[in-house]
């Protein structure tokens, strides 16, 4: 059964139903197949353009958004902004245009700046879909994520999920936390106290879009967000525990005395993932700082589902793209 996907840009996750959640996650189990072909290529989007606009480092998603549009058989175009006209002093809006004016049917935009995706969409008119932009959001890493806890937990409504690390910097906790609240999850955030604050809650509620709008949707639930003061507190009983990269390019503060010290005190080791339930799945976004805040023989055991969010993370970004670009939401 199939069901119109009323939203032209995804922009984040905090003004997304849970219903347009599942739609994508649905979408996004259908074409998780088609990776698995001999032939790993579906016509769905021939003739389409999908533009990767990178402003930011990025492995993993660039590389996914590319792979996703050429499995729809989309043509995807990649600049690299060193070497574009922003280098020579263009400024975003311009190049914003000048890619407007060539027709493209979707931007995927990765910024440093908080907002920068929400601008483009007030002048282009084509799709777009934000890769990550500051400390805001990151909405496609926070699908690919409960993709992951949906296929190996069957269900995200009542799980109880920790989330570790610099939450300060970190858009993917910022996104994860409402998708998973509002899919009806409970999330206890922990790190050292400069890196969570106590009013996080308050903060992720009431912070205000970068382009000057309000947020249309809060953290429904209060008590499904909880900031714990230790790392222990959180781990004990979570059913799901995903660990925050330590951001050094955002960080111009000294939040922890060294990488020594937050490794020893808010590092995932085997002995504090003990503190979970037996069946509990470790999650990263990556890139990983082994050793820092999670050991090497965490990462690579049985329960890291690290490279399965890798793999269902060219799923997601098909689901997006063909569902930005007109597609409609496909129901298991």
């Amino acid at each position: 059964m199939e069901k119109p996907f009323r939203r032209r840009d995804l922009l984040g996750i905090r003004n997304l139903s849970a219903e347009e959640i599942v739609g994508i996650l649905d979408t996004a189990e259908n074409f998780s197949e088609i990776s698995n072909r001999e032939v790993k290529k579906v016509p769905a989007l021939r003739g389409k353009t999908v533009i990767n606009l990178f402003f930011e480092a990025s492995t993993r998603t660039r590389t996914s958004f590319e792979l996703a549009a050429k499995r729809l058989s989309a043509d995807a175009v990649n600049i690299s902004v060193a070497s574009s006209s922003v280098s020579k002093g263009e400024t975003l809006i311009d190049t914003a245009m000048n890619l407007d004016a060539m027709a493209p049917d979707c931007i995927v935009v990765r910024h440093s700046s908080a907002g920068v995706p929400h601008q483009l969409a007030k002048v282009s008119r084509a799709a777009i879909v934000n890769a990550g932009d500051g400390a805001n959001e990151h909405p496609t890493q926070a699908l690919l994520d409960a993709m992951t806890i949906r296929e190996h937990k069957k269900q995200i409504e009542g799980l109880e999920v920790a989330i570790v690390g610099d939450i300060l910097h970190s858009r993917v906790a910022r996104s994860n936390i409402h998708l998973l609240t509002k899919m009806g999850a409970k999330v206890r955030v922990a790190g050292p106290g400069t890196l969570v604050p106590k009013d996080f809650q308050h903060l992720i509620d009431v912070e205000s879009q970068s382009d000057g709008t309000s947020p249309k949707s809060k953290i429904q639930n209060p008590k499904s967000l909880v900031v714990c003061d230790h790392v222990e507190d959180a781990l004990d009983g979570a059913d799901v525990v995903m660990i925050l990269r330590i951001q050094r390019e955002r960080q111009d503060s000294a939040y922890f005395p060294t990488l020594r010290e937050y490794s020893i005190h808010y590092g995932l080791t085997n002995e504090r993932l003990e503190r979970a339930k037996k069946d509990a799945i470790v999650l990263h976004p990556g890139p990983m700082n082994r050793g820092i805040e999670i050991a090497s023989e965490v990462a690579d055991s049985s329960r890291s589902l690290i490279l399965d969010q890798v793999k269902y993370g060219v799923a997601v970004r098909m689901a997006v793209l063909y569902l930005a670009t007109g597609g409609s939401v496909v129901k298991s």
